[in-house]
């Protein structure tokens, strides 16, 4: 499921299927060049394809996010309301189905998945509510405490086997840090990226065995639905899944609906659910890890300065200045 967008812009129509919204077909193409553009194309055939082989018909707008594209969907066989995700199979999204079945197996608080094609990564999923993001949670704090308690259910669960691995990450995030460091424009960031790197180092060589979800923000939990029994429960969707330590999940948490002023009082609740409040150093250095990871692909893409949310938390975390 994808929580971002509801509703349609204008965009291909096949056989009044499916429309593609523009904004879709824009980021598929800015991220993945011809591959995205050729994916945008294949949508409406692709939806058309599983609608009819897992005997579904539509029941809502499409709803989408960067890169994924999700039909609310009723099965005829049973008059469940299930939800059918289309996405281009990557590195990220192929261990989505994997982890599914692993979280469901722990009963550790994700979407249900209900049907999955291995050949081009197309999912059905349980219905959640849509209409209720943890993002809508009006007190931030209480919301703070659900997204950490279900990370913790998560990240309790061992990655499966043939995971993707957070130990190959660090030693590519390393190996690439001094280049990126040497294209920042402003000093102080540069420091700051030492230092992540830095910190990064010091806990590479025991990376983690854990299930990470690596996304799980507040817009990426919806609440369950009544009909099925759900009502009063927050699950996890979205996973772009990999075997590491739990530190490394942080940072979505500490970004979204940021806050400056609360950014310790959310590691610090965040640490404290995952078991990790007697190794607060070791989650920091993987959330510097995350502040990395998201640096590199800024300079990758032809940046020169940090995201600015991301360079307070890393100072807040190396107990500096906020303003570096």
């Amino acid at each position: 499921m994808v929580s971002v967008h509801r509703g349609v812009t204008h965009g291909p129509r096949i056989d009044g299927v499916i429309d593609v919204p523009d904004e879709l077909i824009a980021t598929l193409s800015a991220h993945g060049g011809a591959p995205g553009r050729a994916f945008a194309a294949a949508l409406p055939g692709l939806a058309g394809r599983f609608l009819d082989t897992w005997e579904l018909r539509r029941d809502g707008d499409v709803m989408y996010g960067v890169c994924a594209l999700v039909l609310p969907v009723v099965r005829e066989a049973d008059g469940r309301r299930a939800a059918l995700k289309l996405q281009a199979r990557d590195e990220e999204t192929a261990g989505e189905p994997v982890a599914l079945r692993a979280w469901a197996a722990a009963g550790a608080g994700a979407v249900v998945l209900l049907d999955h094609d291995a050949e081009t990564g197309t999912m059905l999923l349980e219905r959640l509510d849509e209409r209720r993001p943890l993002s809508a949670m009006a007190d931030e704090r209480e919301a703070v405490r659900v997204l950490a308690a279900l990370l913790a259910r998560l990240t309790a669960v061992p990655a499966p086997a043939d995971m993707r691995g957070l130990g190959d990450a660090a030693s590519r995030m390393l190996g690439e840090a001094p280049g990126a460091v040497a294209a920042l424009a402003d000093e102080g960031e540069r420091r700051l990226l030492e230092d992540c790197a830095a910190a990064v180092r010091e806990v590479a060589g025991e990376p983690g065995d854990r299930l990470l979800h690596w996304d799980l923000h507040f817009d990426n939990v919806l609440a369950g639905r009544a009909e099925e029994g759900r009502a009063g429960e927050w699950f996890a969707l979205d996973p772009k899944p990999l075997a590491g330590d739990p530190g490394f999940d942080l940072l979505p948490a500490l970004v979204n609906r940021f806050d400056a002023g609360e950014v310790r009082w959310r590691f610090d609740v965040l640490t404290e659910a995952l078991g990790m409040a007697r190794d607060r150093d070791r989650a920091r250095a993987w959330t510097l890890g995350r502040i990395l990871q998201n640096a590199l692909w800024g300079v990758r893409e032809g940046g020169s300065r940090m995201a600015p949310q991301q360079v307070v938390i890393g100072c807040l975390l190396l107990g500096r200045d906020a303003g570096v």
